[in-house]
């Protein structure tokens, strides 16, 4: 079975400016696509899969929050795929209503352009 098949939340296209650190040291990047379950980050810095990771993100309101994860797959040169393993009752918030504010908008955009 497919990583992909095997996700229990969807993923939204969202691009987010993120710091994250790992056994590799300390790298800024960008994520793909976000979940309440995890997300992709695109960044050149390795990771082996199974390694526990620590993000700063930023939020589109100008905060940061702190995720905790665990890679899940590499795809080295483009990023990899982590599973959050610890969200902050707040940033799991943050993050539900960054991907419902994604959502609505995507809507509005496919209903605008349909008519």
């Amino acid at each position: 079975m497919s990583y992909q098949i095997a996700r229990r939340f969807e993923r939204v296209p969202l691009s987010l400016e993120v710091v994250w650190e790992g056994l590799g040291g300390r790298h800024k990047a960008r994520t793909v696509d976000v979940s309440l379950g995890g997300c992709f980050v695109d960044t050149i810095g390795h990771v082996a899969v199974g390694e526990n990771v620590n993000f700063r993100a930023h939020l589109p309101t100008g905060e940061w929050t702190d995720w905790q994860g665990e890679v899940v797959y590499e795809m080295w040169p483009t990023g990899f795929g982590m599973k959050f393993t610890a969200l902050s009752e707040g940033g799991r918030k943050a993050l539900a209503e960054l991907i419902d504010t994604h959502r609505k908008q995507t809507a509005d955009w496919q209903e605008m352009v349909a008519a």
